[in-house]
């Protein structure tokens, strides 16, 4: 009887033993997957920023290599809802983007039914520069009058962009009276900024608190001091989605898509801004969950109407031109239009010194008589060298 113990003792310790062996080696598997391989599936342009930065695929310098490789390939993700009499001014926009971007860009653009056709023969004429799909405007079909009407016609989708482009990684939405004067990837690659809990980035709403709207007019919660502009926002739809958020109206975290509809009702009556509004309240609550940029990124008629008071544009020029309030269309702050109209009338093609630069500075000489006006250096200064880096580039290209 010893003899038939003693031998099953030793089978269970070589069975352990043996289950040991292969658990270790898969787990060695495992790791070495996971450190130095990155995901080849999925949509172009999808890459990881959980760790803020592209994993390498091997160790070392030619590991470096390879990251700075697909870096150069990397798509920035664009989004864009247009309603009403938006068409020229989107047009104006995405023009704005494709002149001074060197990297690929693809624009999802969500529009009524009637735009689309106008969309698709515009954008077709530059499409080599860029490749754009075009959707619908889509609400949740159970309140999809209440949040159309939230504000302006359809602002409020770009709440819905993580729920309903699902395969796509981040995202940069912008409003339709943008403009940009430098490279799209140079705001993409805010990205990497972002630390492990950050998944959005926006600019603050005010500079100077005197003149702040949240802090002297909200009636409900806000982010930070003044708030936050919803205008341009940089996201990271994957951690987005999986995010549960805090909240004021359940001690339960909740997901986005749960988050929403309850937020909309409790607060409809207290807001003003619609979905910026909401952007506030979600992002006072979970304040580390967002990562603010500076004011040169989201440069508003705010920030030149009583004298200058962005001081990063004072240093390094606007990057980022914002139009709100339809300045673009009107005499209020005739630099802004200036801006707007210099993009519009540039043709493809032409050079941009003579036929975008010179005549902007001749137009803004006129605006002087405005605190905006007086600040128009700062409109061209970054639009300056993002000139000069294109004609470089294509006199290169030429050789």
């Amino acid at each position: 009887m010893r003899c038939y113990l003693h031998t099953f003792l030793l089978c269970m310790i070589f069975v352990f033993f043996s289950f040991l062996y292969v658990f270790n080696q898969l787990a060695s598997t495992l790791e070495d997957r996971d450190g130095w391989t990155v995901k080849e599936h999925g949509i172009p342009g999808r890459k990881s920023h959980d760790t803020g930065h592209l994993l390498r695929k091997r160790p070392g310098l030619e590991g470096l290599r390879d990251l700075k490789a697909e870096s150069r390939d990397e798509r920035s993700h664009l989004a864009v809802v247009a309603c009403g009499p938006r068409l020229e001014e989107t047009i104006t926009m995405l023009k704005s983007a494709v002149l001074f971007s060197k990297k690929p860009l693809h624009f999802y653009i969500f529009a009524e039914d009637e735009l689309h056709k106008s969309f698709r023969n515009t954008v077709s004429i530059f499409r080599a520069r860029f490749n754009s799909s075009i959707y619908p405007i889509t609400f949740p079909k159970e309140n999809a009058r209440e949040w159309k009407k939230l504000f302006k016609p359809c602002a409020s989708q770009r709440l819905f962009l993580p729920l309903i482009l699902k395969e796509v990684d981040s995202l940069l939405y912008v409003d339709t009276d943008i403009i940009f004067l430098q490279p799209v990837e140079d705001m993409w690659a805010l990205l990497s900024q972002f630390n492990s809990r950050q998944l959005a980035a926006m600019a603050p709403e005010h500079e100077e608190p005197r003149i702040g709207w949240y802090n002297r007019f909200a009636r409900h919660p806000y982010y930070g001091k003044t708030g936050i502009n919803s205008g341009v926002m940089l996201m990271n739809m994957t951690r987005l989605r999986e995010k549960f958020f805090k909240n004021d109206m359940t001690t339960v975290t909740l997901k986005w898509e749960e988050m929403l509809m309850p937020l909309l009702q409790k607060y409809k009556l207290n807001i003003t801004w619609g979905d910026q509004d909401l952007l506030n309240i979600i992002f006072h609550h979970n304040p580390e969950s967002l990562y603010m940029f500076p004011c040169q990124w989201n440069y508003r008629p705010d920030h030149c109407i009583y004298g200058s008071n962005c001081q990063q544009a004072e240093q390094e020029g606007v990057f980022i031109l914002h139009g709100n309030r339809g300045v673009y269309h009107d005499d209020k702050q005739p630099a802004f239009r200036a801006v707007y109209e210099a993009i519009q009338k540039y043709q493809f093609g032409d050079n941009l010194e003579t036929s975008l630069l010179r005549p902007l500075e001749t137009s803004l000489q006129t605006t002087t008589h405005t605190y905006c006006g007086r600040a128009s250096h700062l409109l061209t200064k970054r639009l300056k060298q993002s000139i000069m880096s294109v004609q470089q580039d294509a006199t290169q290209r030429r050789r």
